[in-house]
């Protein structure tokens, strides 16, 4: 390699080249002793304070050749010496630089995983989450913490950044404004305010949430909301989410929350089998409107349709339905007895659809409380689907009926249709009881029993059910086989059909 001939021409090839290796060589002398530290950042901080930046001598020889150049062409020497102590200025810049900015990593990464303040310089793993997060149209909400050392001797605290998903909830502030009208409210949630406030009212003390560090807690009335909402429409929980600014799995809790407390604070007060002077009255309310002395309810069974579950498929399969849709169909039960204004007294809910009425009046409670004797001189009325009992009245079902058995036929099922006329009220009323149940098993009958709850709470407080919401009902009343099983109601059975038919409160259309 040669050498520009611009060079002075009393320097000889060797000097320039003893010249440049100096720059060349590292002008930092960064060995030291390793010091023990119990952390990564300590051991980086006192490298960084105790590492020494010593300049590199001249060099005699390169000395005694700047000596020897003559005045005139020193100032060119001058520049040199003056660009090599630049350099060397600029280089311990760097490392003082990269070393500072290495403590400074390690620091934020120590405090991160040891759980303290965060970083002022975040880590850039963090920095591309918080990209995603302001993708995804994320807000920060911002947490007091104690602050770092700096923040301890200053007084001021650090923010820690909390991402939370940002949702317009305009539907339910709207409809929670004094101002809706109350017709809207009733056609979206079932019923009036005054009712709305007042099932808010009594659940108030069980479902109340108190705010958090992290949140503020819902409020009761939108928590109720989200429960009638869901139940009355049966929509999707992902429209329920953006009809009141929350997320769908808060939804979805919401929903069996508040149904559970339904089941456990309303049921007792609202769904409760009939003590004695509310009985009589009962049975004084029929047998005036339909001549049979002792009847304390009309009792139905109905079926809820319900996605295929993973274990038992066959106990679920409804083959009426099925015949009927036209499409395999699965289902639970739900029997149910009402008085004579259509209010449930008592429900038993949650058997496949496969079983037959009489075998799932057979594994109610309500059978259970009969068979200890505390359903004496008390009648319920069912369809041809139950067995004649002891305490439940069916109408005949053998072939070649007297015009006797005719009327005493028509006459019972009036007062089954009670019952019946209810449920389709259930159904219409609840929307979510139409569509297929996609919860889970266990959770139905919860789910269900609220439905029942509010259903007579709306019944009690006369909330007129919308005639655009008109269900028709179609359930399976397969007779059973063994459909007597009590001699004694038997006799009773025809005393009542031969009064009825002489006293002329037995029905004539079948003439």
């Amino acid at each position: 390699m040669e050498i520009s001939s611009s060079f002075p021409p009393f320097l000889t090839q060797e000097d320039y080249s003893h010249f440049f290796s100096i720059f060349t060589e590292p002008l930092i002398d960064t060995t030291t002793t390793s010091i023990p530290a119990t952390s990564r950042s300590e051991k980086r901080r006192r490298l960084s304070e105790e590492a020494v930046f010593e300049e590199k001598p001249i060099d005699s020889s390169l000395k005694s050749t700047l000596s020897s150049i003559q005045f005139g062409e020193g100032k060119l020497a001058e520049e040199l010496l003056d660009w090599w102590a630049m350099a060397g200025s600029d280089e311990k810049d760097i490392h003082e630089t990269h070393d500072k900015q290495s403590s400074a990593m390690e620091d934020s990464v120590d405090h991160y995983f040891e759980g303290d303040e965060s970083p002022k310089q975040e880590a850039p793993v963090r920095a591309r989450s918080n990209k995603r997060a302001r993708g995804t149209g994320s807000v920060a909400a911002s947490i007091d913490y104690s602050g770092d050392n700096q923040a301890k001797e200053t007084g001021v605290a650090q923010k820690r950044r909390l991402w939370v998903k940002e949702r317009a909830n305009d539907w339910w502030e709207r409809c929670n404004s004094p101002d809706y009208p109350d017709e809207e409210f009733k056609r979206d949630f079932r019923m009036s305010k005054a009712t709305f406030d007042m099932i808010c009212q009594g659940l108030e003390p069980v479902i109340t949430k108190k705010d958090t560090m992290l949140r503020t807690a819902i409020p009761v009335r939108q928590r109720v909301a989200v429960c009638i909402w869901r139940l009355a429409t049966g929509e999707a929980l992902k429209l329920v989410s953006r009809r009141f600014g929350l997320g769908i799995s808060t939804c979805h809790k919401l929903v069996l929350e508040v149904s559970s407390v339904i089941r456990a604070v309303l049921m007792p007060k609202f769904l409760q089998w009939p003590d004695e002077a509310r009985m009589k009255r009962i049975k004084d309310e029929f047998e005036r409107s339909y001549g049979i002395p002792n009847v304390g309810g009309a009792m139905y069974t109905t079926h809820v349709p319900i996605i295929a579950p993973k274990d038992c498929v066959s106990a679920y399969f409804n083959k009426r339905h099925t015949e009927g849709n036209q499409k395999t169909s699965y289902s639970i039960t739900v029997q149910g007895v009402v008085d004579d204004k259509g209010t449930f007294t008592d429900v038993c809910i949650g058997w496949p659809g496969s079983l037959p009425n009489d075998q799932v009046l057979e594994k109610s409670a309500l059978f259970k409380r009969a068979s200890r004797g505390l359903l004496k001189d008390v009648w319920l009325v069912g369809n041809s689907g139950y067995p004649l009992l002891d305490w439940v009245l069916v109408p005949y079902t053998h072939q070649n009926r007297t015009w006797t058995q005719h009327a005493f036929n028509e006459t019972v099922g009036e007062v089954q249709s009670v019952a019946k006329e209810a449920f389709a009220r259930l159904k219409a009323r609840w929307g979510c009881l139409q569509k297929r149940a996609e919860g889970k098993l266990q959770h139905l009958p919860v789910v269900l029993g609220a439905c029942c709850v509010l259903h007579n709470i709306c019944e009690m407080r006369n909330e007129e059910l919308d005639p655009a919401l008109k269900f028709e009902l179609f359930d399976d009343e397969t007779v059973p086989e063994n459909g007597v099983r009590s001699t004694s109601s038997v006799q009773s059975r025809d005393h009542f059909a031969h009064n009825l038919l002489h006293h002329g409160l037995a029905g004539t259309s079948f003439i």
